[in-house]
């Protein structure tokens, strides 16, 4: 994982079978625009994050696609279905090729 670079998720750990959780993640990065230039006057490289997917179980949740104008330490809060116990699985894409992951689990209560 990249220097600096921390993703953060808060999912239930327990659930209702069928129930609609809020799940909210938030990922650390600095999200250069590949428009600043260094102190020497080099052009620092592009790095967002270009992608987040959840998957539940191994199904897909949600997949967003974000464009170049995303804010620094981007933040996703949705709900999602929880079906039966399982874990998610959260995926940040980045232009450098970097992807970081984390997953959690919840149990049925």
């Amino acid at each position: 994982m990249a220097k600096g670079v921390k993703p953060r998720v808060k999912v239930p750990k327990t659930a209702a079978a069928g129930e609609a959780i809020t799940i909210k993640t938030l990922i650390s990065h600095k999200m250069e625009s590949g428009q600043r230039k260094d102190g020497d006057g080099n052009v620092i490289p592009r790095s967002i994050i270009n992608r987040f997917t959840a998957d539940f179980n191994g199904t897909n949740v949600i997949d967003v696609t974000l464009e170049p104008a995303i804010s620094t330490n981007p933040y996703f809060e949705f709900e999602a279905m929880v079906p039966e116990a399982g874990e998610f699985k959260f995926t940040w894409y980045d232009d450098d090729g970097s992807v970081y992951e984390t997953a959690k689990k919840v149990a049925i209560g």
